[in-house]
């Protein structure tokens, strides 16, 4: 086999559905995400950040080298999510960017990222603008994050059909991947005569030019199945030189040019298989040091070999539903398979209920917007620019481009407000909706959410109120755990609907138990208080204030007064009023100061309700994650309490429990709970300790073994200690004073390694291989040879396989 024509690539679909409170514009806690707070939190840390970092091993399982898959592959993120990693793991989103950048120079000047269409839409069943607005936000979001055109894009479940091909053509885009099946015939260039397929799949080693009627043409990639399959499904992940020998076995034996490639989601390599992002690193050294063929992306090999065949596609077809589209607006018969029995009947109506709400959009965005711009629809496919960078210079700039006259404050919320219903409009389609088996699930829950948002902008600029209309629609829509729809949404999606008033209600509540500024930023809002006072007395306390509250979103705010008295544990009284006078407030405040302070709580209370009128909220309006944080602060004393009283059982009845033990008697379940909460707790106390004592942590890994006790959240325990290592390892100093520090750390690692829990040290592995490499390289030396031995025995507990030059010592280098 030539090393010139046999190439590799291997595409990761990185991807996750959007998991914002569309009202808060964040993520709020997720529990079947635990001990992370929500599952891209969970997702990154299994995959995406291990993926920048994936480790290579030795036949001893030990690190012998850390790379960045994404400079290796092709890829593509979906923006939804790279916003997300922007801002929650900046270091894994500069990664990434860098892959990009990296592979440019690996692959001949072709970077390896692909844009995706925005919002993860099944462009076949979008309207024409719709899909030119997903692609053209796909396109402007990729060419932000990584400064250059992209010359290909990944499609929503590799959905496509000829218009949505037309619409990539347009916008320049040279080529894009589909599934072999989505290949309906062939046939070589300047031949008549048309290949179809039928059952037999393309030939996938090969590109393929789809000529569309406007006269453009697109390249298309089709990966190959069974690869594919077998990583997804078939546990080639399991070791790297099988998963590599599987693309060189793909290959003929003659001398033309082809492309072993395979797509799947990313998230394969860590999240849904366990070290799959180690298998993937392995594949890839695999191929450069025992193959001839060598590793490409899509980019590069076009420019090598352009397309000497051309292919007609299965319109309307995607990767994950044989029947086509179907999956998306059909009961078709793909589901998880998790819940036999169940229908997915409702999918059809529910397609219907939204397009028909797009659908009564349309004019009112055409008719209001007309108003105000010279063009709506480009200025709807142009406000991805404000998406990117929401602040007033981004907004202004929209504005002056795009708007037929200077807007003042109120028509600038409602061009705002226009664009995000128009927004969410698109949001709503959403293909996660449609995927699973019940559209009462948390995914389907969050597209409706989208539409509950799109009607209330609806509202706000003037058109009707389409919520009692939608309400009849989803009544329509059945469901396999509910009447309907509509049952699931009104108990779901209505009450998480959010306006400014429960904002500042939330302002208002949580401000007892904090220490607001006088300029606050929380979610996607900003509170200024006019005043803020707060006053306490034992456990109880109360908050008055005036305060204003505006959407970073649309710039809209009200005003309003407030006053909430805290009554112990979870008991908050609160009132909030949009037009109480200065002069009433300044009376409220004192008459509510002064019963306060001579201890009248009923008093309090009367003068609340005079001033402010009888409806009331409390901490239940808090949202989740406040509600949570605050529930916690109040328990805290129960809690400190129930420890003191199981400790005393632990340790009044130690000798107690001992004689048991010797006499082969059974230990009574109340003591061995006492027992169980008393270690766990020390155990996890010794990891948030400043200092780290081997001594003590071989005490209690002695009484885990004496009691036969179990970790009572293993899952959390691990992050626990695993972020403690790393920061005791950044804590590291090469000077000898160090030394002690470094013999304690590695000793604790031991410990913990005998404890056999599965720990995950990447972040650690990553900064001790840096550190290694540091000494290899000679720009750190050595202390001295006790330093040495230390640090290679850390290395050791760390399961790095750690290669020293005896000549780097302290007078090898500065």
């Amino acid at each position: 086999m030539s090393h010139s024509n046999k190439y590799v690539c291997i595409h990761g679909h990185f991807y996750q559905p959007p998991r914002e409170n569309p009202w808060l514009e964040t993520v709020e806690v997720q529990d079947s995400a635990a001990p992370f707070h929500d599952w891209n939190e969970r997702i990154n840390f299994e995959c995406y950040a291990p993926n920048a970092t994936a480790r290579i091993l030795n036949d001893q399982q030990r690190i012998i080298d850390i790379v960045n898959n994404y400079a290796h592959i092709s890829f593509n993120f979906g923006p939804t999510l790279l916003s997300w990693l922007e801002a929650a793991d900046p270091d894994t989103y500069a990664r990434i960017l860098e892959a990009d950048e990296q592979s440019k120079a690996r692959f001949g000047g072709h970077g390896s990222a692909l844009a995706q269409v925005h919002s993860h839409l099944i462009l076949p069943l979008c309207n024409r603008q719709d899909k030119e607005t997903q692609v053209k936000w796909g396109i402007e979001d990729f060419v932000h994050r990584f400064g250059r055109k992209p010359e290909g894009i990944w499609l929503a479940e590799t959905a496509v059909d000829t218009e949505t091909l037309e619409v990539l053509a347009e916008q320049g885009i040279a080529f894009t991947i589909l599934a072999p099946r989505q290949a309906k015939a062939i046939r070589k260039l300047g031949e008549a005569e048309w290949a179809g397929l039928g059952h037999a799949a393309v030939d996938s080693r090969r590109p393929y030019w789809c000529k569309l009627p406007s006269g453009k043409k697109i390249a298309l990639f089709f990966y190959h199945g069974g690869i594919s399959q077998g990583v997804a499904f078939e546990g080639l992940l399991n070791n790297g030189a099988a998963f590599a020998n599987r693309f060189t076995e793909a290959f003929d034996g003659d001398d033309t040019p082809q492309l072993a490639h395979i797509a799947t989601d990313g998230e394969s390599y860590g999240h849904h298989h366990r070290n799959g992002e180690m298998a993937l690193a392995a594949c890839l050294r695999h191929l450069r040091e025992h193959t001839t063929a060598r590793i490409t992306n899509y980019g590069e090999y076009l420019e090598l070999f352009p397309p000497e065949w051309e292919v007609e596609i299965h319109e309307d077809s995607s990767w994950s539903c044989v029947h086509g589209v179907e999956r998306w607006r059909s009961d078709c018969g793909c589901c998880t398979g998790g819940n036999p029995g169940w229908s997915q009947s409702w999918r059809g109506p529910l397609r219907d209920a939204l397009n028909w709400l797009r659908d009564e959009l349309i004019p009112l965005y055409e008719s209001e917007a007309g108003k105000l711009l010279k063009s709506p629809w480009a200025a709807r496919n142009d406000y991805i620019k404000v998406l990117l960078g929401r602040g007033e210079d981004k907004v202004e700039a929209f504005i002056q481009e795009h708007a037929l006259e200077p807007l003042d404050g109120a028509a600038r919320t409602q061009l705002l407000r226009l664009m995000e219903m128009q927004r969410h409009a698109m949001l709503m389609f959403t293909s996660c909706g449609w995927f699973f088996d019940e559209v009462s699930g948390i995914e389907t829950n969050q597209i409706l959410q989208y539409a509950n948002r799109a009607i209330h902008y609806a509202m706000q600029v003037g058109g009707p109120d389409l919520q009692e209309p939608f309400l009849s629609r989803l009544r329509q829509v059945p469901s396999n755990l509910f009447e309907s729809a509509a049952e699931s949404y009104q108990k779901y999606v209505e009450p998480a609907r959010v306006d400014l008033v429960r904002v500042g209600m939330h302002y208002a509540a949580s401000s007892i138990f904090e220490e607001y500024p006088e300029h606050l930023e929380f979610f996607n809002y900003i509170a200024d208080s006019e005043v803020f006072l707060r006053f306490s007395a034992g456990k109880q306390r109360l908050a008055l204030g005036r305060t204003t509250v505006r959407s970073k979103t649309t710039f809209s705010e009200k005003h309003f007064s407030f006053a909430v008295l805290y009554l112990g544990q979870q008991n908050i009284i609160g009132n909030i009023s949009l037009d109480l006078p200065r002069e009433a407030f300044d009376e409220m405040a004192g008459l509510a100061k002064a019963a306060f302070r001579s201890t009248n709580l009923g008093e309090v209370i009367g003068h609340m309700q005079a001033y402010f009128g009888p409806e009331k909220f409390s901490i239940w309006h808090l949202f989740l994650d406040e509600k949570r944080k605050i529930l916690q602060q109040i328990t805290e004393s129960s809690q400190e309490q129930v420890e003191r009283s199981l400790r005393t059982i632990y340790e009044s009845n130690y000798q107690l429990m001992t004689g048991f033990v010797l006499s082969e008697i059974p230990v009574p379940e109340y003591y061995r709970s006492a027992v169980s909460y008393v270690i766990n707790h020390d155990l996890l106390e010794a990891f948030r300790k400043p200092v780290l004592s081997r001594r003590e942590l071989r005490r209690l890994y002695a009484e885990f073994r004496r009691w036969e006790v179990r970790l009572s959240n293993r899952q959390a325990f691990r992050l626990v200690v695993e972020e403690r290592i790393f920061q005791a390892l950044q804590e590291l100093r090469v000077e000898a004073p160090e030394l002690e520090h470094l013999q304690t750390l590695a000793a604790v690692l031991e410990t913990i390694n005998e404890l056999d829990l599965g720990m995950q040290f990447w972040k650690s592995q990553n900064l001790y291989f840096s550190l290694l490499q540091a000494f290899q390289d000679g720009e750190k030396a050595f202390p001295n040879a006790e330093w040495q031995a230390a640090f290679s025995r850390l290395g050791e507990q760390l399961s790095v396989s750690v290669a020293i030059l005896p000549a780097h010592t302290a007078t090898a280098a500065t």
